[in-house]
């Protein structure tokens, strides 16, 4: 019994480090190079072969094709992704996501220590953080490995157990049974990547003979076709609650895992022949380990290479299952924003760019309707609608943007930038409640029974005018990070300044000979403040772009750019 407890708590420890480990290294991995994922998810706008390019790359970066799927679900939901670009980065994720399984076939025992070691001396004594980062990155690699030499030596015993050497000969007499046991071992990890690494442990015990493996990779391949399917899992219950394109965009993960694995079913012995003459001549148990990893890498190449030519099949079998055409959310509703995308930084720095964006044109909206309320126009009624749009995205988008600071995982780079988004947000907000308080201004001042004259409205239009010209610019410097832009804003301010005294004494004058009402001279005054502060607001907006604050985006001159360095690149990514 004892033993038995022993081997449990083993496996479950060194698979809890082995998990620690990865995500450790994923996220250090994800701020040493998250700019560069930015890069890779660019020229998903080409095509299918470099969209399945990006997700191979972003999946190896990220050390997990579930992070990228949830990520790439994220970006079809908001809209910033269509389904066959999508379809053709989950293609290449699967590719992606095999690399960690080749690093697991090195066998590095006798290096472990020193790695982690080098890794916390790099990280503790360092004060730049990126190459804090790159320790990390070291120590995690190490406490990876020693979390799987710690399953490995806690599964020694099993080999000796006659339950386990029957239920290994029964796995490779029914290979349905070993496609059940990956799918429900992963599911139950949530990682195909540790449950493959549990497999090449595992299939590296010794049989009786002490040459061949205890299942051989006849027996091992149908539990790495389960693991393949399990990992799909994570890609479904992240659709839940999104849009159907969503929905379509994991269930394509699951026909690419759940296709190819019932046509390897029929194919194992011809598949583990051609396996292993690609792979490394020795003692079964010294080279299986590698054997496992090129058996995935095949299979998710060779399904990568016969789904691509077909995504629009895909396209319409996903569209047959899941029917109805995509419904417009409401307006007033986060259409970016996506919660399963806050653990990453650059992807959601991305979101959060376009929700901002979005809200801007709201604003604009708004102001324009604004102007309709002086008038008395029929559009005035539009105003109370937009307002309350621009107020309820605000505020999510701040609650969004908040969080992700919060959460402590962005560079200093990516912590700067989010503030200042942040802080853009805030102004774009502010203009809403200026714009609100002098358009209720404006309502009493009608409902009093008083008006003001023609003069004065075509004053508080002009006002208008450069308000909404300004925040427009404000945006667009923030849009572009073009700085002289969001200079010329701080310099326009001076001209609402000289309207305002311009119209106040016109407006005197008009008292003075009787065409205005003595008693808005107050109400007027006020109008043309709270005009004013609209304009600070949009040169707090305007500065924070003369300091560098852009939205995040993805445009030509990086696909450019990555084309040009991903042999290099992408390869220290």
């Amino acid at each position: 019994m004892n033993d038995v407890v022993t081997t449990v708590f083993g496996l479950a420890g060194g698979l809890a480090m082995f998990l620690f480990g990865m995500n450790s290294m994923s996220d250090a991995l994800q701020k040493a190079a998250g700019e560069r994922m930015k890069q890779i998810l660019s020229i998903l706008t080409r095509n299918p072969v470099m969209g399945a390019l990006a997700g191979a790359l972003v999946t190896a970066v990220l050390q997990s094709s579930s992070a990228t799927t949830v990520m790439v679900i994220g970006f079809v939901s908001a809209g910033l992704m269509s389904l066959p670009q999508a379809i053709s980065v989950i293609f290449g994720a699967n590719i992606g996501t095999t690399m960690t399984a080749q690093l697991m076939a090195f066998k590095i025992s006798d290096y472990i220590y020193p790695i982690v070691f080098i890794g916390f001396i790099i990280y503790f004594v360092s004060k730049q953080e990126r190459v804090k980062n790159i320790g990390m990155v070291i120590f995690s690699f190490g406490l990876l490995f020693e979390g799987i030499e710690i399953m490995g030596s806690v599964m020694k015993p099993l080999a000796s157990s006659p339950i386990f050497t029957d239920l290994m000969a029964r796995v490779t007499e029914i290979p349905a049974l070993g496609v059940v046991l990956g799918a429900a071992m992963t599911l139950v990890v949530q990682s195909s990547s540790a449950t493959i690494a549990v497999l090449q442990n595992f299939a590296s015990q010794a049989g009786p003979d002490g040459v061949t493996s205890i299942m051989g990779l006849t027996g091992a391949i149908p539990i790495l076709l389960g693991d393949n399917i399990g990992t799909t899992i994570t890609a479904l219950l992240a659709s839940i609650g999104q849009t159907k394109a969503a929905k379509r965009t994991a269930i394509s993960h699951t026909i690419f895992n759940i296709s190819g694995s019932i046509v390897f079913c029929f194919l194992i012995r011809p598949f583990a022949s051609f396996v292993t003459f690609i792979s490394p001549k020795g003692n079964e148990v010294d080279v299986i380990a590698r054997q496992i990893a090129n058996a995935h890498t095949t299979f998710n190449v060779v399904c990568t290479l016969i789904w691509l030519p077909l995504i629009p099949l895909m396209v319409k079998i996903v569209t047959t299952i899941i029917r109805g055409d995509e419904r417009e959310r409401q307006d007033f509703q986060p259409k970016f924003l996506d919660n399963k995308l806050i653990d990453q930084p650059v992807a959601a720095m991305y979101l959060i760019s376009q929700e901002i964006d979005r809200c801007s044109t709201f604003v604009s909206t708004m102001l324009q309707s604004a102007q309709a309320v002086v008038t008395r126009s029929a559009e005035a009624a539009q105003f109370d609608e937009t307002l309350g749009a621009v107020k309820q995205l605000g505020a999510s988008i701040e609650e969004y943007t908040t969080r992700l600071l919060s959460r402590g995982g962005l560079t200093e780079a990516q912590s700067e930038q989010t503030a200042g988004l942040l802080y853009v947000t805030n102004n774009v907000t502010r203009i809403a409640d200026r714009s609100e308080e002098v358009t209720e201004m404006v309502r009493h001042l009608q409902a009093s029974g008083k008006s003001l004259s023609t003069d004065a409205v075509a004053e508080l239009q002009a006002c208008y005018h450069i308000a909404e010209r300004l925040f427009s610019r404000s945006i667009e410097s923030i849009r572009n990070g073009d700085t002289e832009l969001a200079r010329s804003v701080s310099v326009d301010k001076q001209k609402m300044r000289k309207a305002q005294k311009r119209f106040k004494k016109a407006h005197v004058a008009r008292v003075k000979s009787g065409t205005c009402d003595a008693d808005l001279m107050v109400d007027f005054s006020a109008i043309l403040y709270g005009l004013d502060r609209m304009v600070d607001n949009c040169v707090s907006i305007a500065e924070e772009a003369m300091e560098n604050i852009t939205f995040m985006k993805l445009n030509e001159s990086e696909i450019r750019a990555l084309e040009q360095q991903t042999g290099s690149e992408s390869a220290s990514a």
